[in-house]
């Protein structure tokens, strides 16, 4: 049998908004809400379904999406263009800028839960190709 992850659910304090954002962040479309979730598709079959929750209850995650060097471009256009902070590294010691790891690119961005997003263009480990 071949094991894949099929949805995980993200905890928001507003599940649409937190839905929205990423969707927008990524050029994706926010599907319809279900119970109590909003589900946000990706391209590898896996959904990530927005629940709302209390804000105290929230335990910060982590996100990483591999994405393609032309995704990335728009990506980071987004993020720059709503003025968010980003950073180069995953414990934000690097404001401002990107990563070229694995010889592609990466950059890490905080969504309205404070749960840490990161789009990359190679996987770890990858190499340069």
């Amino acid at each position: 049998m071949a094991v894949q992850l099929n949805h995980t659910i993200v905890h928001s304090r507003d599940k649409r908004e937190s839905a929205e954002f990423l969707a927008h962040i990524l050029g994706l479309e926010v599907g319809e809400e279900w119970g109590p979730f909003i589900p946000l598709d990706l391209s590898n079959g896996v959904t990530l379904d927005f629940a709302t929750i209390p804000a105290e209850s929230i335990v910060t995650q982590h996100y990483a999406f591999l994405v393609t060097e032309e995704e990335f471009d728009g990506i980071f256009g987004r993020i720059k263009d709503a003025g968010l902070t980003y950073y180069a590294d995953p414990h934000g010691k690097q404001p401002g800028e990107i990563n070229h790891n694995d010889g592609g690119r990466g950059v890490y961005f905080m969504d309205p839960a404070g749960h840490g997003m990161e789009a990359i263009t190679r996987p770890y480990g990858g190499g340069e190709q």
